[in-house]
């Protein structure tokens, strides 16, 4: 199967709904984009928003239809595609005038793009009939960007039928699974992000869906988020040894990121990215040699070379010498762009009030919070509505969200059924314990804040589709709460998806923040103040040889990326003195850091 990628970039799944139509959006220009395809009731939604934009009939998939979860992702998946291929054949039959979708798909290649010369060769050619030929030619190299799915691996709640029982395979992650493998897209990839999920992974090899055929190449295949190579490595092996090949791992810095945040001991993007390189090869063999054992024995093939596997990139890339630095260095064969393409409403789904809120975002109103209900750090925006809306009904003595949804109600601590952290049931019922604790005023109340931060997910990240779009999501609220990673902080302008295009590949600066410093130094800041952050929480606990072993660690490997900074080389670095300064500024807050809490 042909590698049809023309673009260097991928738009990763983001929130909810803020990717849930991406790619009718963009993927006629070539662009991939990923779907989360976990809240059922949003996807339910999209279908009844798009049906009718291709003048068919919106059918309902009820919560009474057996296996309905899956069946309501694969048709909208089916929906998507069949949009998408839609767009595709009006493409091809455009002509090449000024404004046309089909010069637009072409304009926004990248520069060194083979595809982007043959362009202007027809562009600038002077002979109509040698001119039709290259324009004919170029019509059949237009490829749609693939349609890829994503799953959070820890959003799997089971679920059990009306006498109480619970649903074989009808976990939400496994229905969700289910789902796409039904659905008719080719040439796409399932992106698994938030660690191993064993009963997920194993659910893979009950189908062909992600069997090769005896050329080595795939219909659907299985991407693997990781924040570092152990972790790749660990995964790969096990999804080998059930006959299924990674084509991808996706790396992404653990704090320097959207949504949930996974930190690392302290083991930053660039000394992670020089291990991936220069040990791909031994990944890679490592892996197939599991794999090649299993696919013997599950299809009777027999395979000596494998295809290679793709590493990609994602995390505070922010500026096009970074972007190219990934490329040209570490050899990735793409970089994920998210949190800026929350501006471009061409892109993705956002409703007005937060995309303003977004522009206007700062420092101070982009959190590492501890909001989610899945007990994971998570990046979030101040001021949503839905944060204004939390705060109202804690002033009001009514701290917690009604659950809806529950799919992250995984708590039984006071129940048997499993609640969610975010809900009005578990934090009265926390609150309660709480006041039974002879705590001080100050404990109760720092124990209180941490209680009532958690909130709703399910609906936040869902409700800018229903009102950008004019459908109802729930009757009972409108609230939105958004995650974008912290580089929002430098893009304050909503943008064409055009220009952003040309951003991501040089050919214009929409930063507005100038002084913005490099991805990597922007990640240590963000690992420091988490480090700190966590000393403080638990100085109490550095007594114990572990604790302070894990701190231990920690530092080194931070020390160990300031020596890595250092060595790169000085044409990677498009402001050394600065990078330098700033590298200087860490390495004296570090070696403090070790000081005060005796981590030598």
């Amino acid at each position: 199967m042909t590698n049809t990628n023309v673009h260097k970039f991928h738009i990763p799944v983001m929130g909810l709904c803020y990717t849930v139509d991406s790619p009718i959006k963009v993927a006629r220009f070539g662009i991939s984009s990923v779907i989360s395809i976990i809240e059922d009731r949003l996807i339910e939604m999209m279908r009844k928003h798009y049906y009718p934009t291709i003048d068919q009939k919106y059918e309902p998939i009820p919560k009474t239809e057996p296996d309905y979860r899956a069946k309501r992702v694969t048709d909208y998946l089916n929906l998507v595609n069949t949009i998408v291929q839609q767009q595709m054949q009006k493409l091809k039959t455009e002509a090449f005038e000024r404004g046309a979708e089909i010069v637009k798909y072409f304009e926004m290649l990248p520069p060194d793009s083979g595809l982007k010369k043959l362009y202007l060769d027809m562009v600038n050619c002077s002979n109509e009939a040698e001119k039709k030929i290259k324009e004919a030619y170029l019509r059949t190299q237009l490829f749609a960007g693939s349609i890829d799915v994503n799953i959070l691996t820890k959003g799997d709640r089971e679920n059990r039928d009306k006498d109480g029982n619970l649903i074989v395979d009808g976990s939400d992650a496994v229905a969700a699974l289910r789902g796409y493998i039904k659905s008719d897209l080719s040439n796409s990839s399932i992106v698994f992000s938030a660690g191993m999920n064993p009963r997920l992974y194993s659910y893979l090899e009950n189908f062909d869906a992600f069997d090769p055929n005896e050329n080595f190449e795939f219909t659907k295949k299985v991407v693997i988020k990781v924040s570092d190579f152990r972790s790749a490595l660990i995964q790969g092996k096990f999804l080998a040894k059930k006959g299924i090949w990674v084509s991808e791992f996706r790396i992404e810095s653990g704090l320097n990121c959207g949504g949930h945040a996974f930190p690392t001991e302290g083991y930053l993007l660039g000394p992670i990215m020089e291990e991936f390189k220069n040990k791909k090869k031994e990944l890679s063999d490592a892996i197939f040699d599991v794999y090649k054992t299993a696919i013997q024995k599950k299809l009777n093939l027999t395979f000596t070379t494998h295809p290679e596997i793709q590493i990609t990139v994602q995390g505070g890339i922010g500026t096009y010498e970074e972007d190219n630095f990934l490329h040209k260095y570490y050899e990735v064969s793409s970089t994920g762009w998210g949190t800026p393409f929350l501006l471009v409403p061409e892109a993705t789904t956002v409703d007005g009030h937060t995309l303003n809120l977004l522009c206007a975002s700062t420092e101070k109103d982009v959190i590492l919070s501890n909001n989610s209900p899945l007990g994971i750090r998570f990046y979030y925006l101040k001021g949503t509505t839905a944060d204004l809306e939390k705060q109202e009904r804690i002033a009001e003595g009514k701290p917690g969200s009604p659950c809806v949804e529950k799919h992250l109600g995984f708590n039984t601590e006071f129940t048997e059924e499993p609640i969610c952290l975010a809900s009005q049931k578990y934090q009265a019922l926390k609150l309660e314990q709480l006041k039974g604790l002879g705590l001080s005023q100050e404990q109760f109340e720092k124990q209180k804040a941490e209680i009532t931060a958690k909130e709703c997910l399910c609906v936040g990240l869902s409700n800018a589709a229903s009102l950008l779009y004019h459908e109802t999501f729930l009757n009972y609220t409108t609230s939105v709460n958004v995650c974008p990673g912290p580089n929002i902080v430098n893009f304050s302008e909503i943008v064409s998806l055009q220009t952003m295009v040309d951003h991501i590949y040089g050919r214009t600066d929409i930063m507005t923040n100038k002084k913005r410093p490099h991805m990597f130094i922007a990640e240590m800041k963000i690992y420091l103040n988490y480090l700190k952050e966590e000393l403080e929480k638990c100085a109490a606990e550095l007594v114990d040889v572990k604790r302070k072993s894990y701190f231990q660690t920690f530092v080194r490997n931070m020390n160990d990326a300031v020596v890595y900074y250092r060595n790169l080389k000085e044409s990677f670095i498009a402001d050394r003195t600065e990078f330098d300064k700033e590298l200087l500024s860490a390495e004296k807050e570090l070696d403090n850091i070790k000081l005060t809490y005796s981590l030598n």
